[in-house]
């Protein structure tokens, strides 16, 4: 396994090592474990904008996913008794669409090779045994090896922590990993998720996925060292500022999202006294539509020529 994984540890211990050096030379950060703690998180910002594109297609697929499900339940309702059919459907449906089913899953499995990566690398540091570019750097992996933030080391876990007090920051750790990978995933369903989306088998899994992951990051957290459990609860901490600004932003139509949305452009609107945007239930409600201006026809010399006749005729009678 280490031998496969190779790569991936010379790249996240040379991330690491980068951003240690940035934070100890050029900002003159002189406590080791300050600056190891800034390098994991450094390290999921290079990670996480190298998704920024996954996410975006996870935003679109989510939203594509939410916004068909009552054709999904049309489907179940025509194919109740052939799953078969059902599926064919169903998978049609999707691919006339440009919708992947699995689009949103992509970030969090692209993550966890790295995630398993970093914690192979910490474990190394905790175990003595050097992986990746600390093999060839033995006064940073000595380094970070003694690396402690209030007095916990990052590469200890709450299972194996020689004190009572990284015990309890371990825990405190692990309890805000679990309680932000919930509200991240609560913020999707409560505000940018449409009431027909919110019924069904789809919305059914989103529920279960909402109490479940988290606990399943809570059961495992005890055995991530304290660095892993920096990088997650970092990454969660960016994935929740993503999904803010898409939601506020760029909100799915039908949603509270979108309702928030729309009040808040009307009453930016309105303090700047300009018209309420387009789309706004104020202005078509209170605004009448502007008189349409009739322009004068322009009459050809053919039809001029016409009209003099026709009045020359009613003289001479």
């Amino acid at each position: 396994m280490d031998t496969l994984l190779s790569p991936l540890y010379y790249l996240v211990s040379w991330i690491m090592i980068g951003w240690h050096w940035l934070f100890s030379e050029l900002l003159g950060i002189s406590h080791d474990g300050v600056n190891w703690a800034l390098s994991i998180i450094g390290l999921v910002v290079v990670i996480r904008i190298l998704l920024i594109p996954l996410f975006v297609r996870q935003i679109k697929s989510q939203r594509n996913m939410q916004m068909l499900q009552p054709k999904v339940r049309e489907l179940q309702k025509k194919y109740k008794g052939d799953r078969e059919r059902l599926q064919q459907e169903t998978m049609k449906l999707y691919k006339d669409t440009g919708t992947n089913p699995f689009a949103s899953c992509l970030p969090i499995l692209l993550q966890a090779p790295f995630l398993f990566a970093l914690f192979r690398v910490l474990s190394g540091v905790a175990e003595g045994h050097a992986r990746g570019a600390f093999t060839n750097q033995p006064e940073l992996f000595e380094s970070a090896g003694d690396a402690e933030i209030f007095n916990a080391p990052l590469s200890a876990t709450f299972l194996d922590a020689p004190n009572t007090q990284t015990r309890v920051i371990a825990i405190v750790m692990v309890v805000l990993m679990t309680l932000t990978t919930f509200l991240t995933q609560r913020q999707i369903m409560r505000k940018n998720m449409p009431k027909e989306a919110m019924e069904g088998p789809f919305a059914q899994q989103q529920k279960i996925l909402l109490y479940v992951l988290p606990l399943v990051f809570a059961f495992s957290g005890v055995y991530f060292p304290l660095g892993v459990v920096l990088y997650w609860l970092t990454s969660n901490l960016w994935t929740m500022g993503q999904q803010f600004y898409v939601i506020r932003r760029m909100p799915a139509p039908g949603t509270p999202a979108e309702e928030a949305h729309q009040r808040r452009m009307e009453a930016k609107a309105k303090r700047r006294g300009t018209a309420v945007p387009a789309g706004s239930v104020v202005e078509e409600a209170a605004t009448p539509p502007p008189p349409v201006r009739q322009q004068p026809k322009r009459d050809s010399r053919a039809q001029r020529k016409g009209s003099a006749q026709r009045t020359n005729k009613k003289k001479r009678k």
